[in-house]
């Protein structure tokens, strides 16, 4: 027995050709390759020293310490300004660790230092359980105070130094120097991939679902069986293990020297709006952040030299610098408050979708 005819007013099922695009993440995975080949092999072969030390350093440990900030505030909600404190508790402690203890590898008094740095904080972490929001923030900025008081007063961290200004040790990982601009750098680029990497698999994991699970609605999280408490400890005590290291390679990497004041609240600031600028819950986007912390200033003070030679004194200059700075912030803020992160999403989408729009 034959089928029945369809007729015209039968309703009928369209199966379009699926679309597929695997050119944005080949293209992707591209750009990324040929990136770590120009950071790796290129720039230290062809970075001259400014750029070494005075842009690509700071820049790398900065997105380090906004990376280390984005786990406890954008992933896990738990505001914190104390970022600056958990980079000197890293930095002492790497320090100690290797006048004291000489025979450790350079990795190990890293990773050492950033254990020790995650006890600190999962101590200042302790008010979390019980309080939030603003109050949260006036307690881990308590942290930024009692730091630097106890590093100035007990000597036994400076190792019995009366000047208070410690030279940064020699640096050898495996037998090699890291006495050039070019070592530091590459030693802070492995260090800050390999915790990137980590941190992108972190994230995506249980504990990081966890962790989102807490930003949004902890009520919600402590019905499903999320263990609240224990969830937060760890969002603060993983954010200073990596806030840590991000001390000890601004001190030994950058700075050459180990001492309280370098670790002030400005620096604090500083990661702070890395994270707001970049995109809060956004690993790549602490890079963004930090390009713009990094790269604004040194912006303002070439056109600041232009402004100088019409007449406009140096004290002004640095007003007019700083005036525009934050007015730049708060218009960014207005105008994107996911961050560059968002923006850079939006271009990918958009270039991802380009045949399909008008």
């Amino acid at each position: 027995m034959s089928s029945p005819r369809p007729t015209l007013n039968a309703p009928r099922t369209f199966k379009p050709y699926p679309l597929q695009w695997p050119l944005p993440k080949l293209l992707l995975t591209a750009v990324l390759g040929l990136i770590a080949l120009i950071a790796f092999i290129a720039v230290p072969l062809f970075g001259n020293d400014y750029w070494l030390n005075a842009i690509l350093i700071p820049f790398l440990v900065l997105s380090l310490a906004g990376l280390g900030l984005n786990l406890v505030t954008g992933y896990a909600g738990q505001l914190s300004l104390g970022s600056a404190a958990f980079m000197s508790v890293g930095a002492y402690a790497t320090y100690n660790l290797m006048v004291r203890v000489p025979g450790l590898p350079l990795v190990v008094d890293l990773l050492l230092g950033g254990l020790i740095t995650a006890a600190v904080g999962a101590v200042f972490g302790l008010p979390s359980l019980r309080i939030k929001g603003f109050y949260l923030i006036v307690s881990t900025l308590a942290a930024q105070f009692f730091v630097e008081w106890i590093f100035t007063r007990v000597s036994w961290f400076s190792n019995d130094d009366t000047s208070g200004v410690l030279s940064a040790p020699r640096l050898t990982a495996f037998g090699w120097k890291i006495d050039t601009p070019a070592a530091r750098y590459l030693l802070v680029l492995g260090v800050t991939t390999v915790l990137f990497v980590l941190a992108t698999r972190l994230v995506r994991s249980e504990l990081g679902r966890r962790w989102m699970a807490v930003r949004d609605m902890d009520t919600a999280a402590r019905v499903i069986g999320i263990p609240i408490g224990r969830t937060k400890l760890l969002a603060f005590a993983l954010s200073s293990f990596v806030i840590g290291i991000a001390g000890a390679l601004w001190a030994f990497a950058y700075l050459g020297t180990v001492e309280p004041h370098g670790f002030d609240l400005n620096l604090s600031f500083q990661v702070l709006f890395i994270i707001i600028i970049g995109g809060m819950g956004s690993v790549g986007g602490n890079f963004l952040g930090a390009a713009f912390i990094v790269l604004l200033p040194i912006l303002l003070s070439n056109a600041a030299g232009a402004l100088a030679s019409v007449g406009i004194e140096a004290g002004q200059l640095q007003n007019l610098q700083k005036i525009l700075f934050g007015t730049l912030i708060i218009v960014f803020l207005i105008k994107e408050p996911d961050g560059l992160a968002r923006l850079v999403q939006t271009a990918r989408n958009r270039q991802r979708d380009w045949p399909l729009r008008a």
